[in-house]
């Protein structure tokens, strides 16, 4: 059986992106990794735990976030990346909106895009990450990080998610993008209430039929919270590892999480199990 492949890596076992938050507020670790060494010793230390990819990113999108300047943006990535392409810590991701940090990424040495805005925050995105040749992921999010969770409203969530993420491939792939490059993300916490969030999770199997790799990024966002009323981000352990196995449970093969060494534990010893079912 052939596997589809991102960045050289088969999916055919569950693959670990881990965050590199590079910024001075993201919701999580915002501020622990600005400084290029921390950055590039806690990518090491994901690395050595199972981490198959890294996402650096020099911009908050948490709800409430607003832009941050791409001068600064590059001043925030670039250097890291470099470190890490160079160190071997890749295949390296970068999270942003912005056509020319996408650009500069990828001369840097960065081997995937991750857009939370599928290529829509930015006029020239979508031109600018086909010019690059690397593969992307494109997410669904409503609104955008300073609004998005004012108010969201859908009338069917999973068709309208799947709806938009069929019309930014059929985009890409318009403006030379091939679909076997292209992974697809229903953006968990991106213009959702928790009811949104929790009809996504349980119906992830009905993405497939978009013919992209999934990835599901659920780690330590505030819908755990919303359960479990008051856990700050540092205590949605748990939460996470309950996402991350509605999703091995509908087919979802791509991971982007904080906490790498709990994780790829989990991953193992469920394989394992399952590998042992009669």
């Amino acid at each position: 059986m052939t596997h589809p492949t991102l960045c050289g890596l088969s999916l055919d076992r569950p693959r670990l992106m881990g965050i590199l938050n590079v910024t001075p507020d993201s919701f999580s670790d915002g501020g622990q990794f600005a400084d290029a060494a921390a950055a590039v010793a806690h990518a090491r230390a994901m690395k050595a735990a199972g981490a198959d990819l890294i996402d650096v990113g020099g911009e908050s999108t948490r709800p409430g976030a607003f832009d941050v300047p791409v001068d600064e943006e590059l001043g925030r990535v670039i250097p890291v990346i470099e470190n890490l392409v160079a160190e071997g810590l890749g295949p390296v991701s970068v999270d942003t909106r912005k056509a020319q940090v996408m650009t500069e990424a990828a001369r840097a040495g960065a081997a995937l895009i991750n857009d939370v805005s599928a290529l829509t925050h930015d006029a020239a995105a979508l031109q600018s990450a086909a010019a690059t040749g690397l593969p992307l992921v494109l997410m669904h999010a409503q609104g955008d990080p300073k609004t998005m969770q004012a108010a969201p409203t859908y009338d069917d969530v999973v068709a309208e998610v799947h709806g938009y993420l069929k019309r930014r491939i059929e985009d890409c792939e318009g403006a030379g993008i091939k679909r076997s490059k292209i992974v697809i993300d229903p953006g968990i916490g991106f213009g959702k209430t928790l009811d949104h969030n929790l009809t996504l999770l349980a119906n992830l199997d009905r993405f497939a039929d978009l013919g992209c790799p999934l990835l599901l990024g659920a780690s330590r966002k505030s819908f755990i919270a919303k359960i479990d009323e008051g856990a700050d981000p540092a205590h949605r352990l748990g939460g996470s590892l309950a996402a991350l196995a509605a999703g091995l449970d509908q087919g979802v093969m791509i991971y982007r999480v904080h906490d790498v060494s709990e994780t790829a534990q989990f991953l193992g010893v469920f394989s394992e199990i399952m590998r042992n079912r009669k």
